[in-house]
């Protein structure tokens, strides 16, 4: 996987050599923050109509997400040379202190399937003392985890993604084509 470090991204804006930034987050935690310039595509987004959009990559782009694993994943799905994964993503663009754009701030997704999963086991090992078996649903929330570690994929986080709470202002192919034609910040 070919990255870009921080350091790296920084100096590229600041000698006006900018890439293109792709954030592939919902478009809830792209309006919650987001590195100024970048266009939200999100990933279910880009993996749906990857053609189109491959034509409106130029030859420099940064996909960004929460930490990289997202972006890893677009790498993948969009299939072009010339993209790079911002090490860390906004969490580490945040950590150094570089500019954001904020807006309504929401739970990340990670945030939300940590809620939802540990709710759900807990709730399932207290019933499991009045209907035994209840204790099965922790056992296969446990195995969801397990299996979303070593994808690197959550089945229950492209769940929560379809939320109205996560899905933010709305963003469509023709929104993105427009954003990605237009002018560049």
């Amino acid at each position: 996987m070919t990255t870009l470090d921080i350091p790296a991204l920084q100096h590229l804006l600041a000698t006006g050599h900018a890439p293109r930034l792709i954030d592939v987050r919902t478009p809830a935690e792209f309006e919650t923050a987001h590195i100024p310039g970048s266009y939200n595509v999100p990933l279910d987004l880009l993996r749906e109509h990857r053609d189109e959009l491959r034509d409106h990559f130029d030859e420099h782009v940064v996909l960004v997400c929460r930490s990289g694993q997202r972006a890893a994943q677009a790498l993948t799905i969009a299939g072009l040379p010339n993209l790079r994964v911002l090490t860390g993503g906004i969490a580490a663009w945040q950590a150094a202190h570089a500019p954001v754009v904020t807006g309504t701030p929401r739970w990340e997704l990670e945030r939300q399937v940590r809620l939802v999963a540990g709710s759900i086991a807990l709730l399932a090992v207290l019933a499991s003392t009045l209907v035994e078996p209840a204790k099965w649903v922790a056992a296969f929330v446990g195995a969801g985890l397990a299996v979303a570690a070593l994808t690197n994929t959550c089945a229950m986080g492209m769940m929560l993604a379809k939320l109205p709470y996560n899905r933010g202002p709305r963003t469509d192919l023709d929104r993105v084509v427009t954003a990605l034609t237009g002018d560049r910040p």
